[in-house]
């Protein structure tokens, strides 16, 4: 195997020249540049990359924190990291939290501790407790997801997106609108969202039944038996519920089905996040379609540009709102 020290012999220059050569870096003469740049390309030489990361002290290895590993959304925004960070010549050390808000913690630490260059958080809430673990970071961390104060962030505009999304029910002629939720922990789902869907009902006047206002766990099961629960509560039904994800409104969707109301005819259903199920389902679910390979890509050049700065940047992403059967027909 060729050695830089078999370059340098080859060249009739110093080891040292040779590796300013590699490096575009410090004085070396035309000449010798050329002549040490011809010897790499006839000997097909390649700088050894573990020696390339003890000389700048990094290991070219970025962990990525996520929810869960498996889903739709973070497998598209796992695509845009690896994407980016591919061509920069970095690897992906992948972590899951399983939506555990103290695993989070421990696998920012665990990361940390294998020495990687940097981080990526697919943060699922805010509490201070994660602050203060990202505060006490040593290496740079961008959060995907949610907007951490302090911390360098690539966020949707998750306030808007309901918003705009509740306005076009009202429009589709939706008056008795239920809503399914998620816990306040995560404050872009649970807290901007929701908001975001009371705000644009008192605009408009419009009764939000307490009844009619629920929180779920991110599957669609839960999303079935959130409807349930509303369906149970009064005589009277919603005619139309917003959910949160796209699972939790396919599953309610599901359970309005197996009481026999019709959809859209006499109840309708949006949700959030364009997975490919929202597609599929009869009728095609009405959703918010978030760019997720995008955000992606966008935190991991953002993380990239934090390895040599110390500026905390935030980003956020828009969103397209798709209309589909679920609401009219």
């Amino acid at each position: 195997m060729v050695t830089i020290n078999d370059i340098a012999d080859k060249a009739g220059v110093s080891r040292t020249t040779v590796s300013r050569v590699l490096n575009d870096s410090g004085y070396v003469s035309a000449e010798a540049r050329e002549r040490v740049r011809r010897i790499i390309e006839e000997t097909g030489y390649r700088p050894s990359e573990q020696a390339k990361s003890l000389r700048l002290k990094r290991t070219k290895v970025i962990g990525v924190v996520l929810p869960k590993l498996f889903t739709e959304t973070s497998s598209r925004m796992a695509n845009g990291l690896d994407d980016v960070f591919q061509q920069n010549g970095y690897q992906m050390l992948l972590a899951s939290s399983n939506l555990n808000h103290e695993q989070e913690r421990r696998q920012l630490q665990l990361l940390e501790s294998r020495r990687v260059d940097g981080i990526i958080l697919t943060a699922t809430n805010q509490n201070e407790e994660l602050l203060a673990t990202l505060r006490a970071m040593q290496v740079p961390v961008v959060a995907l997801g949610q907007n951490l104060p302090g911390v360098s962030s690539v966020y949707f505009d998750d306030y808007h997106a309901a918003a705009d999304l509740t306005e076009h029910m009202i429009q589709s002629g939706k008056r008795r609108i239920g809503f399914i939720g998620v816990d306040e922990s995560d404050y872009a789902v649970g807290v901007l969202r929701r908001q975001g869907f009371l705000d644009v009902m008192n605009r408009h006047g419009l009764e939000v039944r307490p009844e009619w206002i629920l929180k779920a766990d991110f599957t669609s099961e839960c999303g079935k038996a959130a409807f349930e629960q509303i369906a149970a509560s009064d005589s009277e039904w919603p005619d139309a519920v917003l959910a949160v994800t796209d699972r939790l409104a396919v599953g309610a969707m599901q359970a309005a089905k197996e009481k026999g109301l019709q959809v859209p005819e006499q109840i309708g259903f949006a949700g959030v996040g364009a997975t490919d199920m929202s597609q599929y389902v009869t009728p095609a679910l009405t959703t918010i379609d978030y760019k997720y390979e995008e955000a992606g890509r966008e935190a991991a050049q953002m993380l990239l540009r934090s390895l040599n700065q110390q500026n905390v940047e935030k980003s956020v992403m828009g969103y397209g709102l798709l209309k589909r059967d679920s609401l009219s027909c």
